[in-house]
């Protein structure tokens, strides 16, 4: 028997009382990740050292959604309307994409995961689409996770593209920060028709390295080809070129 790819996907926060606190991951991930052959694990924010301990047992890594990036790891103020941070969480997680990348271990980063994937590398990021974009289209939806809201268009010549088969795909939506300065290691490959960018690829390997604006896991037990993104992130895992 081939052996399961182990994913590492990192954690949120929620606090549900004051005896019930602690890492959250929403369920669509672990799903999507064991659906299509893989083993899913969860990886606490305790301490960069440990987390390094730590990466060394995974064959790929989510990065998840969740709280905004804390602003001071890309040099700016916060914004008035800037949301709740975790920079516990935000130190972590840039150690995990510098290891991933160091390492050639493929990494899938959604919704806050590719923001926090862009400030590793030396980007930055808009505060709040709202009120720092002119004439945004609705980028946190008020509907059902799992349903598409808007639009994006692929580049022809992306990894996201062979994966999607497809130049423009409906997504859903739900963040209100986004990639400003995008860092000279990534290369945009998908935006919506405001000029949001909503996927990134890293340029220097052939390691799948695929950020996406959007949540996949959401949508993928109903949508193919989103479920394709899981599919190759967890071929390239289990170290079959894709």
């Amino acid at each position: 028997m081939n052996k399961k790819p182990i994913i590492g996907i990192t954690g949120a926060y929620i606090k549900r009382n004051e005896h019930m606190e602690g890492v959250y991951v929403h369920h669509d991930y672990h799903k999507s990740v064991a659906a299509n052959g893989g083993i899913p694990v969860i990886l606490p924010f305790i301490n960069p050292e440990m987390t390094l301990e730590t990466l060394p047992l995974c064959d790929g890594i989510i990065l998840s959604g969740g709280e905004d990036v804390d602003p001071q790891f890309y040099g700016q103020d916060p914004h008035i309307h800037l949301g709740p941070t975790l920079p516990d969480r935000d130190l972590v997680e840039i150690e995990i994409v510098k290891y991933a990348i160091k390492n050639n271990i493929p990494i899938l980063a959604v919704c806050r995961g590719v923001q926090i994937l862009n400030v590793a590398l030396g980007g930055t990021l808009i505060q709040d689409i709202p009120s720092q974009m002119k004439e945004p289209i609705q980028h946190s939806q008020t509907v059902e996770r799992s349903r598409d809201t808007h639009w994006v268009n692929i580049s022809t010549d992306s990894k996201l593209y062979q994966i999607l088969d497809a130049d423009r795909v409906r997504v859903n939506s739900l963040h209100h920060q986004a990639l400003d300065k995008v860092s000279e290691d990534l290369r945009v490959v998908a935006m919506s028709s405001d000029g949001i960018v909503e996927a990134v690829e890293y340029i220097h390997s052939s390691t799948f390295t695929v950020g996406v604006q959007w949540h996949p896991e959401s949508m993928a037990s109903s949508n193919s080809s989103m479920n394709n993104l899981f599919i190759e992130f967890i071929k390239s895992s289990s170290g079959v070129l894709v």
